[in-house]
């Protein structure tokens, strides 16, 4: 069979721009779908072609394999990649393209079945003799025989459902007392979560981390280990920041870890890219006896970049290539890690905020670069400046990936990208993952999956703006004689107020002004952005200027609408309320006058500065 000539990828965001990349660098040809809310997105400029496969939710385009199918029948595309995600483990949707006469570029349907279910997946590795965590997977439901279990594994367990995944229809029980209520609540999640309520219990581990292991098989027979990952810094069962190597992983327990999951391929005649999970008691030192198997994610992972750091294999490029009936380029001995790499999520987020999503346009877009010969940085995104973030999909901006010659090497770098990085009025857990890599557990390696559950909100809170960088933008703001001003009629330690994200501060002067002053200045340190404007005795009336024009003196949400086009109002009448920084901003009119227009409605988005009403004095 001839290399795969026209590829579609059944994906969207940094995973299509990631696939499209290789694709284009071996002559083949791409197509995009999209949905109505994508139809602007970098995966479908970047493509050749892109087929437009329905409105926005999920379930009504990405999901509807028929539609990606007959896109693909339309282009004249040869194979579907289905990314990670989406459509990715679906058996019937890979069956139906092998059906359709296309080539699938992952494993067999067969093959994600068997490790479709974590019961049946566990009871096959058992089998091929991988080590699983002790427990029970049987079809007995009832709730006393399931307790009955749990006590002879011993508590703590979890109990999790054999259909779940992304930290879904789990729960952790401490005693055989809260069992019964915990089993129900579980069972009730992956009902609604994945239509099956059946759980497994299983053996908790106190000191958990999550190592796992990339696998790669073709159709000749070969199966191949790309060595392991370490993937224990998470947030609610959602992974934070990946590595590779593991930390502390010595020979011996390698080499016995990645033949267990070499196994527990060739146990699923497995062909393409592939992940063993396995978890691991990190209480102490790591070794094979304290180490098992969890689950097989069927695709290619969101954080295999860092494998390709370390062995200089572009996995992608062996899907395609196995895809089309080649063996794996490279033999087990030929594999080997070179230096240490990271990678760390960058998500349109906002920590402070309980890590709610941050919606809009990214009116700045900016990503740290790697510096020096030493080391290297790559930036996988989905996304360009001036492109929106959506409500409907995953806020995922970029994968930040940092290599070293070794660990502390990798890691300072990364912590030098994600500071570099900013991100504007769009709100990003940039900062968040800077205090992460500077954490000493982190630092020393000494991580387990628990470690951002107990320490989290101290990484959560959003830094302080140094006072170079205050004073600098405010040097910038001020014209001359304003400053001039200042140094004649105030104190020796000049000062003046300005407006922080909207919130009022007093800020030191050190230099002589500006000749060109400038309205407002965005602020980046540390992975963190602030909008610097100058306060005015107008500005607590909404960002008013003389004209009455009101301006959103930050992003927001316009929660109430108190006026209409044509209203005649008075000096601090309230005209609307904007909902930004966890607080409710009234903004009023700043003079007697008509409100002349109203450029929003209740429930929009603004960005800063974005003008909401605008009033007209009465004669």
């Amino acid at each position: 069979m001839a290399m795969i000539q026209s590829l579609l990828i059944a994906n969207r965001g940094e995973i299509a721009c990631r696939v499209i990349r290789t694709a284009r660098a071996l002559g083949i040809r791409t197509v995009a779908v999209y949905s109505d809310a994508d139809a602007d997105a970098l995966h479908v400029r970047e493509a050749d072609e892109a087929v437009h496969i329905g409105p926005a939710p999920t379930r009504e385009s990405y999901l509807v394999g028929e539609k990606i199918i007959a896109a693909a029948r339309q282009t004249g595309a040869e194979a579907i990649h289905p990314g990670y995600g989406f459509l990715s483990e679906n058996a019937a949707f890979a069956q139906a393209v092998i059906d359709a006469g296309l080539v699938w570029v992952g494993p067999k349907p067969s093959s994600i079945t068997a490790m479709g279910l974590k019961d049946a997946a566990k009871k096959l590795m058992a089998e091929a003799g991988v080590p699983v965590t002790p427990g029970y997977m049987g079809e007995d439901q009832s709730t006393s025989f399931l307790a009955e279990e749990a006590a002879k594994v011993g508590y703590p367990v979890l109990i999790k459902a054999v259909a779940g995944g992304g930290g879904k229809g789990m729960r952790l029980v401490e005693s055989e007392e809260d069992f019964a209520d915990a089993l129900v609540s579980c069972k009730r999640e992956a009902a609604a979560s994945f239509g099956n309520d059946h759980v497994l219990i299983e053996k908790y581990i106190a000191s958990p981390r999550h190592i796992e292991v990339q696998v790669f098989g073709d159709s000749h027979g070969n199966v191949v280990h790309l060595f392991e990952r370490d993937c224990s810094l998470q947030r609610r069962h959602q992974k934070v920041i990946e590595e590779a190597p593991a930390p502390g992983m010595d020979a011996a327990t390698r080499e016995a870890l990645c033949a267990a999951a070499v196994r527990a391929a060739k146990a699923v005649d497995y062909v393409g890219a592939g992940t063993i999970e396995f978890i691991a008691d990190g209480s102490g030192k790591l070794s094979a006896d304290r180490i098992w198997f969890m689950e097989m994610n069927t695709r290619l992972q969101v954080e295999h970049p860092v494998t390709e750091a370390i062995t200089g294999v572009d996995l992608v490029e062996w899907q395609l290539r196995v895809a089309s009936g080649e063996p794996i380029p490279m033999r087990q001995e030929d594999l080997t890690i070179d230096g240490w790499a990271m990678e760390a999520r960058l998500y349109a987020e906002d920590p402070a905020r309980g890590f709610l999503p941050s919606i809009g346009t990214l009116e700045l877009l900016q990503f740290g670069e790697a510096e020096g010969a030493e080391g290297w940085g790559r930036i996988d995104t989905g996304v360009y400046e001036g492109a929106e973030v959506s409500p409907h999909y995953d806020p995922m901006i970029a994968k930040v990936i940092a290599w070293g010659e070794d660990r502390d090497e990798a890691r300072e770098r990364l912590g030098e990208m994600l500071a570099d990085t900013a991100v504007w009025p769009v709100r990003t857990n940039a900062s968040f993952l800077v205090r992460a890599l500077q954490h000493p557990q982190f630092v020393s390696g000494d991580v387990d999956t628990g470690l951002i559950g107990r320490d989290g909100e101290s990484m959560a809170q959003p830094p302080v703006p140094s006072d170079e960088v205050l004073q600098a933008a405010a040097n910038a703001m001020l014209p001359v004689t304003e400053m001039a001003g200042f140094r004649l009629n105030a104190a020796p330690a000049r000062a003046a107020w300005f407006l922080l994200d909207g919130e009022k501060i007093e800020i030191a002067l050190t230099g002589e002004g500006s000749d060109e002053p400038v309205p407002s200045v965005l602020v980046t340190e540390q992975g963190q952005a602030w909008l610097l404007s100058p306060w005015r005795r107008d500005a607590a009336h909404g960002g008013a200027d003389g004209s009455g024009a009101i301006h959103a003196p930050m992003p927001g949400k316009v929660i109430a609408v108190d006026v209409a086009q044509g209203d005649v109002v008075t000096r601090g009448q309230k005209l609307l309320t904007l909902e930004a920084m966890k607080m409710e901003h009234a903004l009023t009119a700043p003079f007697d006058g008509v409100v002349a227009k109203i450029d929003v409605e209740e429930g929009a988005l603004v960005q800063v500065d974005a003008l909401l009403v605008q009033i007209e004095e009465t004669e």
